[in-house]
């Protein structure tokens, strides 16, 4: 089952990434697909506001991979639009179980490489302000989740 929520400002974009921090649990998974601009990282640094983290969350475009442990668990943010064959030593799939919540900006660019269970958000633009936010819960925990907060 998909569930869809409709953000018609930043700071309704920031409120689900802290309902959605609410129910957080080690080794979640958060895929977020959708073009430049939509409200990925702004999500990702409701995301880290809700989890105590006060570093500046900026999208990890070049590095790949920032990792953030100063939050009530860490938060390991990754960018894999410039993802390729040269990166597979990168150990993506090591951090899916490293005790913290893994945040993936453009996932649907390694869709091989992620675990079975995990939560999917796709950022669909509608206007200036508006953004339509489809999560797709793979497991359990993840349709729990949305139950939960949505």
């Amino acid at each position: 089952m998909d569930y869809r929520f409709t953000s018609r400002s930043i700071e309704d974009t920031l409120r689900v990434a802290e309902n959605i921090e609410s129910e957080k649990f080690p080794n979640m998974v958060i895929c977020l697909e959708g073009d430049l601009g939509c409200g990925k990282t702004m999500f990702t640094k409701g995301l880290a506001s809700a989890l105590g983290i006060t570093e500046t969350i900026t999208s990890p475009t070049f590095t790949i991979i920032k990792e953030y442990l100063t939050g009530e668990l860490p938060l390991y943010h990754m960018d894999v639009y410039r993802l390729n064959e040269n990166n597979q030593e990168l150990g993506i799939e090591d951090y899916y179980n490293k005790g913290g919540i893994t945040v993936i900006e453009w996932a649907d660019m390694i869709s091989d490489r992620l675990p079975k269970e995990r939560l999917v958000i796709k950022f669909k633009i509608i206007d200036e302000n508006t953004r339509v936010l489809v999560f797709i819960p793979y497991g359990e925990k993840y349709e729990e989740l949305c139950n939960a907060v949505l």
